[in-house]
């Protein structure tokens, strides 16, 4: 079965605020074994426009990645981001060889 990523882009309007959405969001990553590959380090733009923090989360499964997303405790803390910063998120499935 291959593993499956959250690729988020995120520009955050409210710094304070964006800490609550990381403080709700917790429980639903450990729930679904969310493991961050990249969270917010540094970047070289290649191409395009980025955004400032940009977040790569793996999953054991895109099911993983898709409860994670659907599930009540992220949507509590998608609202709060919402309401702090603006993002692009992606569900990628990754490959296997």
């Amino acid at each position: 079965m291959a593993k499956a990523y959250w690729i988020a882009s995120v520009d955050v309007k409210d710094p304070e605020r964006y800490k609550d959405y990381v403080a709700t969001a917790k429980p639903a990553f450990e729930r679904f074994g969310a493991n961050f590959l990249a969270r917010g380090g540094g970047i070289e733009a290649l191409e395009g426009e980025p955004r400032a923090r940009n977040v790569v989360i793996e999953f054991a499964s895109i099911e993983d990645a898709r409860n994670c997303y659907n599930s009540d405790e992220y949507q509590a803390a998608k609202a709060i981001r919402q309401s702090c910063a603006e993002a692009v998120t992606l569900l990628v499935e990754g490959y296997e060889a």
